[in-house]
């Protein structure tokens, strides 16, 4: 992607997007490149409030669900896949792991699962179908955000189906939308050097579209500093927007940085990004999705600090609780947290939280209220 160098200043980029006008690729490489990033987040923040509510901040209660760790594609930045035949380590969890993780997450005022894994080749899409549809009999209320865009690719592959014949039996079955994993950066140089075996920058979008074809809406994520350009993370941007402009359904933009402990790529990358690089990342995001309504902070990755500054620097979602996390902790990053966390942190960030679903429906408008009525009564 050629970027054509911008004559603007900050001020002036600043100026003219919140006055409408939508941000440029040359822009936004701009405000990369910038130091400014108080200005830049405060104008993420007053885009932030007009397309949320100013005075809230929402957050999901949900788990993440590993349901195999085996993997053919053999990321160089992934710590948590092994390969097929590893019968030590390697596994698929068993129906009744993954309904008793779904109950404890209900039993705690969960709506819905995370549910991603690696490309297993022992599981047909019949595998799939049979769990979804088992899910859904028992739990019909649970919302299954599920397969990332490499997974729905490979198992289609394995089935000889297309795209859209995959998604829509998935679908059928149960699967109510796919999360934006496997996106890293969707330029094929990197993509070529990070995993090589797995989706191209034009697959992982076709996936996408397909599921905003039929319906289905998706999150879009961008997994960075490792061996991309500046230049490369606003093409990363401008591929998700064009295809937000062409099939609308991408609910969010997730950003966050690479976590390089135990993994193979960890021991070439010299230095990852810092906070003050991930806040301007997001507030640039911000500015640059005028399409997408919400933008969430990565907490599980740069931890509740920073994950709480981000609430002020474009962010209108703390994203998940999460009660469970397998596949950052295995890069050595372990941040926990409880819906109790959420509800300080953001009402300290200064805001009221509100406990939504995956489609950014309220849950609960006064979590807090119910968080008290559970505590235990003192004598």
């Amino acid at each position: 992607m050629a970027v054509v160098d911008s004559t603007r200043t900050v001020t002036e980029i600043l100026d003219r997007v919140l006055a409408g006008e939508r941000l440029s690729d040359a822009d936004a490489l701009t405000l990369m490149q910038s130091r400014d990033l108080v200005s830049i987040g405060a104008a993420a923040n007053e885009i932030r409030n007009r397309k949320a509510n100013p005075g809230e901040v929402t957050y999901i209660v949900d788990r993440n669900i590993n349901y195999t760790n085996v993997c053919v594609t053999d990321c160089n930045f992934c710590a948590f896949y092994r390969k097929p035949g590893d019968t030590r380590e390697g596994y698929v969890l068993p129906k009744r792991i993954i309904f008793a993780k779904i109950e404890e997450t209900i039993a705690v005022g969960g709506t819905g699962c995370l549910m991603q894994g690696g490309h297993n080749p022992e599981l047909s899409i019949e595998w799939y179908e049979d769990l979804f549809r088992d899910i859904k009999e028992r739990y019909p209320k649970f919302h299954m955000h599920a397969l990332s865009p490499p997974e729905v690719t490979y198992i289609a592959r394995r089935a000889d189906l297309s795209l859209a014949d995959t998604i829509s039996r998935l679908r059928d079955a149960g699967l109510d939308s796919i999360p934006g994993g496997g996106g890293e950066v969707l330029v094929d140089r990197v993509r070529k050097i990070l995993a090589p075996k797995k989706t191209k920058s034009d697959e992982w979008l076709e996936v996408m579209r397909q599921a905003h074809r039929q319906g289905m809406t998706t999150s879009a994520t961008m997994m960075y500093g490792h061996v991309e350009t500046l230049e490369e993370r606003v093409e990363h941007f401008r591929r998700i927007r064009e295809l937000q402009d062409e099939v609308p359904g991408f609910r969010a933009f997730i950003s966050w940085t690479f976590q390089p402990d135990n993994t193979e790529l960890g021991k070439t990358v010299n230095q990852t990004p810092t906070s003050f690089e991930y806040l301007l990342v997001q507030a640039v995001s911000r500015l640059y999705f005028d399409n997408i309504p919400h933008i969430q902070s990565s907490w599980v990755t740069q931890g509740m600090k920073i994950g709480q500054v981000a609430l002020h620097f474009g962010a209108d979602d703390l994203g998940s609780v999460m009660l469970e996390e397998n596949v950052v902790s295995s890069a050595g990053t372990t941040y926990r947290a409880t819906s109790e966390d959420f509800c300080r942190i953001i009402r300290n960030a200064g805001y009221k939280p509100i406990q939504r679903d995956t489609y950014y429906r309220v849950v609960n408008d006064d979590p807090e209220a119910s968080l008290r009525k559970a505590e235990p009564a003192t004598a």
